[in-house]
């Protein structure tokens, strides 16, 4: 029987080879399957999130792909549970909102429900990249899926080392001898892609023909290549960016709108969860591990968590505080363990002290110390400090060692300043140790209770039997805030003095806790406030009086404003045959504690002839008003006699020289005659009449007259003029045009021009008078308007 060839299948070592083939195939066509089944499972989880998210398939995947890093489970396995059971409680965070892979989202602002599915038509989806669990296959996935479609020839994925150089974690389309010369860049290469790390700002390529010149190409960690002909995005996880995706042109880029720019930073999201996953990084210190390293430092310490949301870095927690470190407000270690540092130092955050640390997260190097001039807030009090902090990466977390600086040459000069400024504010410090009793007392302390210099110390606790009895139960109450309730507690009492006397004194006391909150001690401050016990005990009696005395100024000046309401009628009585259309207007001052004395009359007298006056009584308040009302009514009366305007202002000149107080007055009184159509005028120190015409306004000229109540004999000279149909006379105070600086002449001719002519409305023509006013003294103001029919 002729013998088996070598390699017949008969044989042991042809069998045992076809069945390692077939194994060898069964278990490809077994990975394949399973790729197959986790893309379609990523396919079907990305829809439903799309669907439920409402966002699109790329958002979807890369929200897939942070929550399976952050549960620490495969996105395969992930995927399966959302696709194969709809309904299981799976979390994805989209923005700001947490919701559940089966809960019902609103429809996103702005968007159709055609359109959420919606992606750019140049690039195919990259969801698929989601299961990807290699980088080096999904720079490959990139470079096929997304770069080609670009017409990019290059896709490069930098690690950022920690000195700061640069490594080349993983590439495409580069040769292996360009790949080999750039495997490394040191730290001080001027590179983009390290300008992107340490920016942490992606880098898009320019519009062609831009002022940097033609691209040229170049390898793909030089400068020589001017920045349009690359596209350099961020690589960011966990808040802190760890290297740069980049994608790479021969020639001019196309143009990125921002549809396609938001799928490259998907892209980059993806690759940056793998370069976290795959790259070699520090293990995570553990608290246990943290602990004696930080009270191991001679220097204060602090470790610091970052506090991420969405990816983005908000905050940073402070996880552990060393035995060294003394807070700059004066809290302990355990108030500041587990609270953020945005909480505890918002101000030193705000004036650099966060910006340096976020710099140290972001990039992953180590910070020599530096000087920060930082302010903390204390209340509401600004407490500027210098601060020397250094700060290293310790896994995810931040060490950051933070001291104080002071000046200790002028330490002297500052003890002695506090001490003069205590010695100012009669303010004296204490402190007292409740294991060893002993009790310090700053100086002056004994001289405000009172005791002689060589007297011991008053506890605390003794401090009711040195009181006022009356304030005994204020001191109790705050001895239960501090002792029992560990609050900071304040009051203030009269203290006894050995001659019976009493000093008002203020107390604040804090107490001393331990770790385990016992009190081991008090501490705080005395103040003497007698003086300001006692200004406030005179302010008291002396606003008592005030009130009184701005009650009683209130009722005269609210009786003078009704006085003065009471005798100025609202409108002009009937003027008859005589000719004449009148209107009034009185304008009270726009301060109630103004009310003056000016009037107006217009009186039809039984001769048939009309008095006209104005007038303005020097001063406010009732004495003013009282003045007025005489004045007026003497003038009314004195005008039935016939006597003309200069004979009458000389009665009232003799009136207010007699009058108590000796009254003194402007005034303006005119009678006009409707027979001869005149109208006679004088004056006693007043502004004239304007008299309005076809052919304009005018001032009617100045007769001589000083004010009443001015002079003995004073005489006033009369003018006279005629009036036609049509025209105008207007008498007013100097309320309506005085202002502080300029003449009241050349307020008097804005007026006029201002309002312009007079027309048929004579009400409404004084309405606008007052609108238009150039005053600006708030004085009352006194209008009268007549028109010749």
């Amino acid at each position: 029987m002729a013998g088996r060839q070598a390699g017949d299948p008969g044989t042991p070592g042809s069998a045992r080879g076809l069945a390692d083939t077939v194994r060898r195939l069964q278990q490809d066509l077994d990975r394949l399957r399973a790729q197959e089944a986790a893309r379609t499972a990523v396919d079907l989880a990305t829809g439903i999130l799309a669907e439920r998210l409402r966002c699109s398939p790329d958002e979807a995947a890369v929200h897939l792909a942070r929550v399976a890093r952050e549960a620490g489970v495969r996105v395969a396995d992930l995927a399966a549970d959302i696709a194969g059971r709809p309904g299981a409680t799976v979390e994805v965070r989209v923005g700001a909102v947490v919701r559940r892979a089966d809960e019902e989202a609103p429809p996103a602002s702005g968007t159709r429900p055609d359109e959420r599915w919606a992606g750019p038509a140049s690039l195919p989806p990259i969801r698929a990249l989601a299961a990807v669990p290699d980088l080096q296959q999904a720079v490959d996935a990139v470079f096929a899926q997304t770069a080609r479609p670009l017409g990019s020839t290059a896709v490069a994925v930098w690690q950022q080392l920690p000195g700061g150089g640069l490594v080349l974690a993983a590439h495409a389309g580069i040769g292996a001898a360009e790949a080999e010369s750039w495997s490394r860049v040191p730290p001080g290469v001027d590179t983009p892609a390290g300008r992107v790390v340490r920016s942490g700002r992606a880098l898009w390529p320019e519009p062609a023909g831009g002022a940097d010149g033609p691209r040229t190409a170049a390898v793909p960690g030089t400068t020589a290549t001017r920045a349009g002909d690359r596209a350099v995005l961020p690589l960011v996880d966990g808040g802190r960016c760890r290297g740069a995706l980049e994608l790479r042109w021969p020639g001019p880029a196309p143009a990125l709108n921002q549809s396609l720019r938001r799928q490259l930073h998907a892209l980059a999201e993806l690759c940056a969860g793998l370069l976290g996953e795959g790259a070699p990084a520090a293990p995570e210190a553990a608290a246990d591990q943290a602990g004696p390293l930080l009270d191991g430092l001679l220097t204060p310490g602090l470790l610091l968590a970052p506090v991420l949301r969405d990816g983005e870095l908000v905050d940073f927690r402070i996880d552990q505080v060393n035995a060294h470190f003394r807070d700059p407000l004066g809290r302990r270690r355990t108030a500041l363990e587990g609270t953020t540092l945005l909480e505890s130092y918002p101000t030193a955050s705000a004036t650099g002290l966060f910006d340096r640390l976020q710099h140290a997260h972001r990039t992953g190097e180590p910070q020599p110390a530096e000087l920060l001039h930082l302010v903390f807030q204390s209340g509401s009090t600004p407490l500027p400090a210098t601060v020397r902090i250094a700060v290293a990466p310790w896994g995810r977390r931040l060490l950051a060692s933070w001291q104080v600086e002071t000046d200790r040459s002028r330490e002297g000069d500052q003890a002695a300043l506090l001490r003069q400024a205590q010695r100012i504010a009669r303010v004296c410090g204490f402190e007292e140790h409740t294991a060893t009793g002993r009790i310090l007392w700053n100086e002056g302390l004994r001289e405000l209770y009172g005791l002689p210099a060589e007297a011991d110390p008053v506890p605390l606790a003794r401090l009711a039997d040195h009181v006022h009895p009356d304030d005994a139960p204020a001191v109790r109450r705050l001895l239960d805030s501090v002792e029992r309730r560990h609050r900071t507690s304040a009051a203030v009492f009269r203290l006894a003095q050995p001659d019976g006397t009493h000093r008002y004194t203020r107390v604040v006391v804090e107490p001393v806790l331990d770790e385990a909150r016992r009190v081991t001690g008090v501490r705080g401050a005395y103040q003497d406030v007698s003086s300001q016990r006692w200004t406030e005990v005179a302010l008291g009696a002396t606003r008592e009086r005030l009130a009184d005395s701005e009650q009683e100024t209130a009722e005269s000046e609210q009786l003078a404003l009704r006085l003065q309401q009471a005798i100025l009628p609202a409108e002009p009585p009937p003027l008859g045959a005589t000719g004449l259309s009148a209107a009034v207007r009185y304008r009270p001052a726009a301060k109630r504690d103004r009310v003056g004395g000016d009037w107006y009359d217009v009186l039809p007298l039984p001769d048939g002839q009309v008095l006209l006056a104005v007038g303005d009584v020097a001063g406010h308040g009732v004495g003013a008003a009282t003045g007025m009302v005489a004045l007026r009514h003497s003038l009314r009366g004195l005008a039935v006699t016939g006597a003309g305007p200069g004979r009458l202002l000389e009665w009232a000149n003799t009136l207010a020289l007699r009058e108590p107080g000796q009254v003194t007055a402007t005034a303006a009184c005119a009678l006009y005659d409707p027979a001869a159509g005149e109208i006679r005028w004088a004056r006693a120190g007043h502004l004239p009449p304007i008299l309005l015409g076809a052919d304009g306004a005018h001032v009617l000229p100045l007769p001589h007259g000083v004010l009443l109540g001015a002079m003995e004999d004073a005489e006033y000279e009369e003018y006279t003029t005629r009036l036609v149909s049509g025209e105008v006379l207007l008498l007013y105070t100097d309320g309506l045009v005085e202002r502080r600086d300029r003449p009241v002449e050349e307020s008097v001719d804005q007026l006029i021009r201002a309002a312009g002519a007079p027309g048929a409305d004579l009400e409404r023509y004084l309405d606008r008078l007052l609108e238009v006013s150039p005053a600006d003294t708030d004085d009352d103001t006194c209008l009268i308007a007549v028109r010749v029919e």
